[in-house]
């Protein structure tokens, strides 16, 4: 049975109005990515709209629920409060919301970082993040371009962006984010699979 109603009232709730259309446009773009390269695309519209379900609540609250549930976290994500929102929707999505879809939860887990070995799931939301309807960065035509081509591609292309912008902010780069840069990058180079 198909829950993304109930999920939205609740989400509308949570969300700022501002985050809330986000999370409408990533489901929007991840349904699109999904038929693409041959996703269900219901999962693939669930997962898009729950993937910042706790981007908007405190860090501090936050942090506080992960450690009630037995979340550890390495050195580079506790000192990153930024992350703490997918870890965080992770554990939420399973307990409140009863997901019990493991590709889901890790593509809530793994939205902000990526890593090494994504699923097509997790490449899928990873990449409908960066290109939603409401997106409008420098750069963000190149990355529609590239992710209707290859998914690998469009990975390379947005962690060249967020890599080259925590340098240049002087803030950590998290490891899986530089595994999901070389992973892709090997994929592209050595095996030329594009999903």
């Amino acid at each position: 049975m198909n829950r993304d109603n109930e999920f939205k009232e609740i989400l509308k709730n949570r969300l700022t109005e501002k985050r809330y259309i986000h999370s409408l446009n990533v489901a929007d773009s991840a349904k699109k990515l999904a038929r693409l390269y041959g996703y269900d695309e219901e999962i693939a519209y669930t997962a898009g709209l729950i993937h910042d379900c706790c981007k908007d609540t405190p860090a501090g609250l936050q942090l506080s629920y992960m450690l009630e549930n037995g979340v550890e976290l390495s050195e580079y994500e506790l000192g990153v409060a930024k992350l703490y929102h997918s870890i965080c929707g992770s554990v939420f999505v399973k307990k409140e919301f009863g997901i019990d879809n493991q590709d889901i939860i890790n593509a809530v887990r793994y939205h902000t970082t990526g890593r090494k070995n994504m699923s097509l799931l997790e490449k899928i939301i990873f990449i409908a993040d960066f290109i939603s309807d409401e997106r409008d960065y420098n750069g963000v035509e190149i990355m529609r371009e590239k992710a209707v081509k290859s998914l690998d591609e469009a990975i390379v292309e947005g962690l060249s962006f967020t890599i080259k912008d925590l340098i240049d902010q002087g803030r950590i780069i998290h490891p899986d984010t530089l595994d999901a840069y070389n992973d892709a990058m090997m994929k592209i180079l050595n095996t030329g699979d594009n999903k």
